[in-house]
């Protein structure tokens, strides 16, 4: 059976791990607040900053989600998944994009105009090379996901998943990540109530842990 082992969440200026609060930020713009997450945690990674700001969210919910979580790092590369989805893709910079091109075309600009170059962000920094999908929906679709994810590891396309939600439009962001995998670990504590057992991954599991926690799973489109 599969397990849920991890969770983050990034939303409100705030940063959480297995529903318990790391770092907040309050007042900071999006993009300020990105950056003071990343300096934070004293990460050492120049890339970051030539990263649009939905990559930067995606990659800051994976280094929490990852962090001290010793089996996620014993995978081979081939072994680790990532599947996310959100509701506007990458418009945030294919706007910011279509403002240069009045004057001159931004090239690091161009290169964030797909949803999937978060992923690739993500996987570069892990040295990731499983199977990896991005995906549009309204809202996270959970029965959608945990059967996709679900199909991933029980055909042994992978061992291990990262997957979830990722949204960043404007001023409106929010970032919801779990951690999948097919052995299981000591039981995450994200509430005061969780069982003494790792949680099963299912879509009924994966909802009670979205509405135990604070982020949007759906951001309207402007």
């Amino acid at each position: 059976m599969n397990h849920i082992t991890a969770n983050s969440v990034i939303c409100h200026n705030s940063v959480y791990k297995d529903g318990k609060a790391l770092f907040g930020n309050k007042g900071a713009d999006p993009a300020g607040f990105l950056l003071s997450v990343y300096q934070h945690f004293d990460w050492q990674y120049p890339k970051f900053f030539k990263m649009d700001n939905l990559s930067k969210l995606g990659w800051l919910a994976a280094e929490i989600l990852l962090k001290d979580v010793p089996s996620a790092r014993a995978y081979l590369p081939w072994e680790m998944g990532v599947v996310l989805s959100n509701a506007n893709s990458s418009l945030d910079t294919d706007r910011k994009y279509l403002a240069s091109v009045k004057e001159i075309p931004s090239p690091s600009l161009f290169v964030y105009t797909l949803p999937n170059i978060m992923i690739g962000e993500i996987c570069i920094r892990n040295n990731f090379k499983g199977e990896n999908a991005f995906f549009l929906s309204d809202s996270f679709d959970t029965d959608f996901i945990v059967r996709y994810v679900s199909f991933l590891m029980d055909t042994d396309a992978c061992q291990a998943c990262i997957c979830g939600w990722v949204e960043l439009l404007g001023e409106e962001y929010g970032a919801q990540l779990f951690l999948i995998e097919k052995r299981a670990g000591e039981a995450p504590a994200w509430t005061a109530s969780a069982p003494p057992a790792p949680l099963a991954f299912t879509g009924e599991n994966i909802g009670r842990i979205i509405s135990e926690g604070h982020v949007k799973t759906k951001i309207p489109e402007k």
